[in-house]
């Protein structure tokens, strides 16, 4: 062996290890595409829906970034483009077909029947069509009709029920209406258009319909905060007002305060229900849609497909709006809520201007009915007395929120004597 032989160099040679380490990194870079292309797109899907609410388009962005996101990294796992446009065609397809059976997949709960049919339909300067009912008036005919706003936001009753009966014995002409975006009345094709604003203009043109100078208001729950609504920007046009289990007089006063919230009451066999209910996927995809733009919501989610499914809702939970939240209810109301209705309004709460100012410059006799065990803090009904200068505050005992549902006779006694004297 010569001296330049045993100077030269051995070949260079990557260690095992390193060359094992390097297929792992392939490996997992590869697995990694498959697992964040649907993060992907569900991110991409849910950015998009924020700056257009057209399903085509965020839709298409996101699996844009399924497959940016799939064809980047297999392609820098196996540094193949033939094995990279199989993989990314399969993670596409699987993720289409896993979508269409979870978060495509259509709700299919079957909408409630309403118990009765409305007297008609008004068509208001508005743009809104409201369903209503109408009770004449018997014997000597009062001049000041009733008019009869139900809760939710979203939420009617079936009209006319016995409180109505009543009053209309006693001379009164009754209207009760489904708030535009409920009931039998017709949803809003954008519904950002649900708005506080809006619901007592829709009231103002009612008043102008059924030709009265002036009204007597009944409100529940939300409808009481409609009423007060409506008086302070038409205080003129109210003789009397009667507001049961009111909610919030002005929504930003009780913002980061406990104002009772109908949940917290639920049965743990309640809650079970409610929870199985909301774990379907679509309905759990189409929240995140919600957070980022109603409108895609709805674009995705139409009302046909959400408003029963919130009237389910509304069934499973009505027993925590009494005394009793482990005895199931009978005969609630068949008419389809609006859920979009509910949302945005409730939402939209929080941005008009404080009616309080104005409400207290009035003097129209107001009686406020709150049931002793409502979910709904007591301090509402208060302020309701403390704002409004011709207010009474009665507090029925063994009632919760739906006061004429638990204890009638109480209920309708006070009512009949408050309007008739």
């Amino acid at each position: 062996m010569t001296t330049t032989q045993l100077i030269q160099p051995a070949t260079p040679t990557t260690p095992h290890r390193f060359r094992t380490l390097r297929r792992i990194a392939r490996v997992l870079l590869t697995l990694l595409g498959i697992v964040l292309s649907p993060l992907a797109a569900l991110a991409a899907t849910w950015a998009t829906a924020t700056l257009t609410p057209d399903p085509w388009l965020f839709t298409a962005a996101g699996m844009a970034a399924a497959a940016v996101t799939c064809a980047l990294l297999v392609h820098a796992g196996t540094r193949h483009r033939t094995a990279t446009a199989i993989v990314t065609a399969a993670v596409l397809a699987l993720t289409t077909l896993a979508a269409s059976l979870t978060v495509l997949k259509p709700l299919d709960e079957t909408p409630p029947t309403p118990h009765a049919r409305p007297t008609g339909y008004w068509t208001l300067a508005t743009g809104s069509r409201l369903a209503y009912t109408h009770l004449p008036a018997q014997g000597t005919p009062r001049p000041t009709p009733v008019i009869v706003l139900h809760g939710g936001p979203g939420t009617p009753g079936d009209g006319p029920d016995a409180m109505d009966r009543i009053l209309a014995g006693r001379g009164y002409d009754v209207y009760a209406y489904d708030q535009v975006g409920s009931g039998r009345s017709t949803r809003l094709a954008d519904p950002t258009g649900y708005t506080v604003a809006r619901q007592v203009a829709d009231l103002e043109a009612v008043r102008e319909r059924i030709g009265a100078e002036k009204v007597v208001l009944m409100g529940a729950s939300w409808g009481a905060t409609l009423a007060a609504e409506y008086l302070a920007a038409h205080p003129e046009r109210v003789a009397r007002m009667v507001l049961t289990s009111p909610g919030v007089l002005w929504a930003p006063a009780w913002e980061g305060r406990d104002e009772g919230d109908i949940w917290d009451l639920l049965t743990p066999e309640l809650r079970r229900r409610i929870d199985e209910l909301e774990a379907n996927p679509r309905l759990v995809a189409w929240s995140s849609l919600m957070a980022a733009d109603p409108r895609a919501a709805h674009a995705v989610v139409g009302d046909a497909e959400i408003d029963p499914v919130f009237a389910k809702l509304l069934t499973i939970a009505a027993p925590a709006a009494t005394c009793h939240p482990e005895r199931p209810l009978e005969d609630l109301p068949g008419s389809l809520p609006g859920f979009y209705a509910n949302q945005l309004t409730t939402a939209d709460q929080l941005k008009v201007p404080d009616p309080r100012p104005a409400l207290r410059r009035t003097g129209v006799p107001v009686l406020v009915v709150r049931g002793d065990c409502d979910y709904k803090n007591p301090g509402i009904a208060r302020e309701y007395g403390e704002v409004l200068p011709g207010a009474t505050l009665l507090t029925v005992e063994g009632a919760g929120h739906l006061v004429d549902l638990e204890q009638p006779g109480a209920y309708r006694r006070a009512v009949t004597d408050f309007l008739t004297g």
